[in-house]
């Protein structure tokens, strides 16, 4: 993104355009050579490099060939502007003087708001700094994301004034796959593979109907997330979509749904591969990356020091972990409850209800009506409570069961013309991750053949050999 040209009026220019030209004349060199000693083995040679890529090498050249007088080469610092601070004394810590800096960001003026601005804006500049260790450091050149697709740079020219450049990256829309195996979390295993925590906070939603998180989920399952994206012409991911299919291959079996609107849905819902709705009529865990620290039964109470009824399961998270309603309904309670110490609890369909307890704080009134998956509360450590965790409680028609075996309502299934509808989006779905699936194989093998034709040019060792 840096567009950066040193020069300073008072040296001779003939000089320096030649160790210039000389570093953009090597570098070229050396680009031709890679491209020769590609075709010499086998590979393709690189595509012709278009007009970003080759400014970015004459700015390299620049910057790596030349050392003015006086000063050392140049070096890349990066900013960003503190609370109350303003960009004017943000770019004076890199060390140059202050009238330097004023004439900076009047440049930078020209292209966006200098004054307005809020802290954590960040900034790389170029600076070479005096050989004597005497007087401010010299300003090269200045870069500055002003959106997710767009920068702007300032640069020296040739008589020393400052250049400003404005470059903005061309956005694609794509659907894409992210898929791996699972190491450590889920979420951090979906986002090396490319996914947003929002994308993957979904899916774990999703799949609460199905999977306990932290007790089927291990390292070496398989999960894969079909989205709609906006990405640069630098692979940037700047906006994710809807997230389209959601697969995790967990407890010997994989469960795979599909995103689909009905022709009398208000809104998108998600389906198995037969066109079931998999939105169950209660949530397993109403909370994200929860473990579980205390099942549904007999126990010893931690507290009162005798064995007790435990009528729930306890999940172990952190206190303002958001907790989600487990179905549809009406709020009931939302209040102080004894040993509960803060406590919801929610009425739903067929003499269904449920109870969360040990909340730091509530996100709904009684009386409310709440949908299932919204925030309705947050964990935390009040009433009778060892640690931060949340008390979940499932209750038909009053008597307490346990939330992990209770027998709830299941989701409807598709018919006519909107099971037709949903087939044809899944034949759309399935055949763009075979697609990705064989791209990957092709990458792969291309990758082994690479390796092989390496191995290939290497001089044998120990072959024909005789002793010194």
């Amino acid at each position: 993104m840096q567009s950066f040209d040193p020069r300073r009026p008072a040296f001779r220019i003939t000089p320096r355009l030649f160790v210039a030209v000389a570093g953009l004349a090597a570098l070229a060199a050396g680009w031709r050579l890679t491209a020769t000693e590609g075709q010499r083995h086998g590979g393709q040679a690189p595509k012709p490099l278009d007009a970003a890529a080759f400014a970015a090498l004459q700015n390299k050249a620049f910057t790596q060939a030349e050392a003015q007088p006086g000063f050392t080469r140049p070096e890349n610092i990066h900013v960003e502007v503190r609370s109350g601070e303003t960009l004017e004394s943000a770019v004076r810590r890199t060390g140059i003087a202050a009238d330097e800096a004023k004439q900076v960001v009047s440049t930078l003026a020209q292209a966006f708001d200098t004054v307005n601005i809020k802290a954590g804006l960040a900034f790389n500049a170029a600076i070479a700094r005096p050989r004597d260790q005497r007087g401010p450091v010299r300003l090269v050149g200045l870069s500055m994301r002003t959106g997710p697709a767009t920068a702007i740079t300032v640069s020296r020219t040739f008589d020393g004034a400052l250049k400003l450049r404005e470059m903005e990256e061309k956005i694609r829309e794509e659907t894409t796959v992210a898929q791996g195996e699972l190491e450590g979390s889920l979420y951090e295993s979906a986002t090396a593979a490319g996914a947003t925590p929002q994308l993957t906070a979904q899916v774990v939603k999703l799949f609460s109907h199905k999977l306990d998180f932290s007790r089927d989920i291990h390292s070496g399952d398989q999960f894969k997330m079909v989205f709609d994206r906006k990405v640069t012409e630098s692979g940037r991911t700047i906006e994710t979509g809807e997230l389209l299919y959601a697969e995790i291959g967990a407890k010997g079996q994989t469960t795979r749904f599909y995103r689909f609107k009905g022709g009398d849905q208000s809104e998108a819902q998600y389906f198995d591969e037969f066109g079931k709705n998999i939105r169950g009529f209660l949530l397993r865990t109403p909370v994200d990356s929860a473990r579980v620290t205390s099942g549904f039964g007999m126990r010893f109470h931690p507290l009162l020091g005798y064995n007790r009824m435990h009528k729930g399961v306890d999940f172990g998270v952190p206190i303002g972990t958001p907790v989600f309603a487990a179905g549809d309904g009406v709020v009931e309670q939302a209040q102080w409850s004894s040993g509960y110490g803060r406590w919801v609890k929610i009425k739903h369909n067929g003499g269904f209800e449920t109870g969360y307890g040990h909340l730091s704080g509530w996100a709904v009134k009684p009386g409310q009506h709440v949908r299932q998956g919204q925030v309705i509360a947050y964990t935390g450590n009040t009433g009778q409570s060892t640690g931060p965790h949340l008390h979940y409680e499932v209750m038909i028609k009053g008597d307490k069961v346990d939330p992990k075996s209770a027998k709830v309502p299941q989701g409807t299934v598709l018919a006519g013309r909107d099971l037709a509808a949903f087939k044809a989006e899944k034949t759309r779905i399935d055949t763009l991750i075979a697609r990705n699936a064989s791209e990957g194989d092709r990458l792969a093998k291309a990758d082994v053949a690479k390796a092989s034709q390496v191995a290939d040019l290497r001089p044998s060792q120990g072959i024909g050999r005789t002793g010194r």
